[in-house]
This record gives C-alpha cells, structure tokens and sequence, in this order.
C-alpha cells in the first residue's frame, strides 16, 4: 500500500484512519500467509517539519495522532484466532523528530515547555545538531500495531474509559475534531488511538523489529488490520511522549492460528523472538545490553520524603528525575535536551517488586552513544 507522504491522511482518507472503529472499510485483502508492504505516515501526521520551532510544538494537537494505514483485511480471520505477525524491515525515512508536547509524556507535570529535536538519519545512525556528541542506533519497529475492536469490545472499552475519567484518570474520549473517517457514525463513537488495549494498537514496544513474530488475539471478521507511528529508536518507557519519529515503511507476513486465542486463554498481545535476528534494522546485542552504561535509581518516596507503597510509577519518576540530573552534571546537556536523551536511548527497569513497600526501577544509559 503506497501512499503519499507529503500529504495528511485527512488529504488522502482512503488509505487510512486515526482512530479504531470495526466498520473502518479495509483498504486491503489478503490470504494468510501473504506478506504486506505498508507506507507509513509519521505519529503526528505532518504538524512537524525541518522548519518546525518550539512555539509551534505547542499548538499541536493530539487529535491527529496515530494515522494508521489500514486496515487490512485478513481472509479466514475470525474471533477466537491469533493473528501471527512475522514483522519483516522497517525502512524509514531520513529525516525525524522527537518533540515534548506540554501535557503530553510521562513527567508531563515537570517539563511543561514545547520542545522539538530534529534528526537526521543516515547509515543507521541519528544525530541532532541541537544535541551535539550523541548518535543513537537505529532500531525502527512501529510503535503501533493493532486490529479491530468487535463491537462489543469497544463499548466496553468506553464504558470502563469513561469510569476511569469519573474516578479522574488521564483518559481522552471519542473526539470526532480531526477524526478520520470524519463520517459521524464512526467518528463520534471511535476510540482514541493513544492507549493500547488487548487488540494491541499504541503499545510502542521497542522490541518489536525486525525478526519479532507478534501474536495477536482477533476481535472480528478479516482481523482488520493496521500499523501507525513509526520509531527509528526508542528507550524502552518513551518517556517524554515521542521516540525519533519517522515515516517509513513496514513489512509483515501475516498468517493465522485458527482458534489458539479461544483455546489458550489469550487477552493480549504476546510476541517473542526464536532465533537472533540480525542486519540493518534489528536490534544489536550489545545495545540490548551495553556493556559500558551509567544507571540511577528511583524509589518510591516523594520529594517531601513521604514513601509510598509499592507505587512503580513514582520509583520510576525517581530514576528519571536522577537520571536528567546526571545527564545536566555530568555531560553539560540542558534539561530538555536530557529529558529527550532518556525518551530516545534510556531504558526502564523494574528491578524488583517484593521488597515491600520500597520497589526499585532503574533507568539505564548506553554510554556509547556519546561520540
């Protein structure tokens, strides 16, 4: 599936939606066992180019995010399969961004100023002018892959997403400002892109390149499926909200396993990787664990000194906050340019969750990629 790059997707609707909906029309049909080549758009489709500045980060809108292309419908797919996903090369563009939106991202409350890095992309390598000393590998997956909710899911979906906003949760709605399909039947009862959920979607999982076989449980007929935002890298917690996002282009052989979701028991999204995969796009050994890296810490106790019991998110903010600090220190990097440090190449650890009520996460600093 071709498309048009220099064009959003509400110019080319057709080969695309931005939001999850079963009666998305196919844009595709396939046998299983066929093998997919899908151009992609990038996550914020099209609001940021080489001219974009701060001021213009903060007038994005999040209601564009995630234009997928799809979806694809898969023959013989029905409830109760698991969809086999053999992802193949993610080829991407040569030019991508990391950007802080204000509201958007993990320490959100913290770092409340627009932000945008630019990158160039060249022999598998990222660099920035606006951090200098730093080249990132290239490990490109999507961060989204998913199918179609049934009926039925998506209401539940809803249902127990609107309860979570009653109880105040951080949880965006149907919107149908900037929906595509704009069709109101769809747009004003479709949901949101940003969260996975057990028919996968945004769940940006960085081990998910080339050589990963994916296994997803199938909701409704053909499966439906479609991929969105692709990641040249990313640290595993893409913690300021964005990765080094590209367009690019996805391949995947899709086969079935007829009726192994209803038989097994599956709820989610598994995935696993039976062989070492190697070559461009895949992620080398020795950045899955580096040999030479700088790690903090984080616990779950406020700054007040008040500790929490076995609150992850907190101890993982800790590593986080720790690890900004030794970025600033140590290599002389402002916040903003750390913050998007740690969202491209740092990984989160939970190191352990048994010493109650202290759990330890740990972030994790290839060192080698300062040059």
């Amino acid at each position: 599936m071709k498309i048009d790059k220099t064009k959003t997707l509400a110019e080319e609707p057709l080969t695309g939606h931005n939001r999850w909906h079963e009666d998305i029309p196919p844009i595709l049909t396939v046998d299983p066992g066929d093998t997919v080549v899908l151009d992609v758009r990038d996550a914020w489709d099209s609001q940021f180019d080489k001219d974009t500045t701060n001021d213009d980060v903060g007038r994005a809108t999040t209601d564009l995010v995630h234009p997928h292309t799809g979806p694809v419908y898969v023959r013989d797919a029905e409830p109760g399969d698991l969809l086999e996903v053999r992802i193949g090369p993610t080829r991407c563009d040569r030019w991508g961004y990391t950007v802080q939106v204000p509201g958007f991202g993990f320490l959100r409350e913290t770092y409340q100023a627009p932000h945008i890095t630019k990158w160039d992309i060249a022999d598998n390598w990222a660099t920035s002018e606006q951090i200098p000393g730093v080249r990132i590998p290239g490990a490109p997956f999507m961060g989204s892959i998913g199918v179609a909710p049934s009926t039925s899911l998506r209401e539940t979906y809803l249902r127990r997403e609107a309860e979570l906003l009653a109880r105040g949760g951080a949880v965006k709605g149907p919107e149908p400002r900037g929906a595509v399909p704009a069709d109101p039947a769809i747009a004003d009862e479709a949901l949101r892109t940003i969260p996975p959920r057990e028919i996968a979607g945004n769940i940006d999982v960085k081990q998910l390149t080339a050589g990963t076989t994916m296994l997803i449980p199938v909701a409704t007929e053909g499966a439906l499926f479609s991929v969105a935002d692709a990641h040249f890298a990313q640290g595993d917690g893409e913690v300021c909200g964005t990765a080094i996002e590209v367009a690019a282009t996805f391949t995947a052989e899709l086969r079935l396993r007829k009726g192994e979701a209803r038989r097994r028991g599956v709820q989610g999204l598994q995935f696993f990787r039976d062989a070492l995969a190697t070559g461009h796009g895949t992620t080398e050994p020795a950045w899955s664990t580096p040999t030479r890296f700088y790690a903090t810490t984080g616990l779950p106790i406020r700054a007040d000194g008040t500790n929490e019991s076995e609150d992850t998110s907190l101890a993982a903010a800790n590593a986080l906050h720790q690890m900004i600090a030794y970025l600033v220190d140590e290599w002389g990097y402002d916040e903003q340019q750390a913050y998007t440090i740690c969202s491209v190449a740092v990984d989160l650890k939970i190191s352990e969750m048994v010493d109650v009520p202290n759990f330890v996460v740990t972030a994790v600093l290839p060192l080698d990629i300062f040059i």
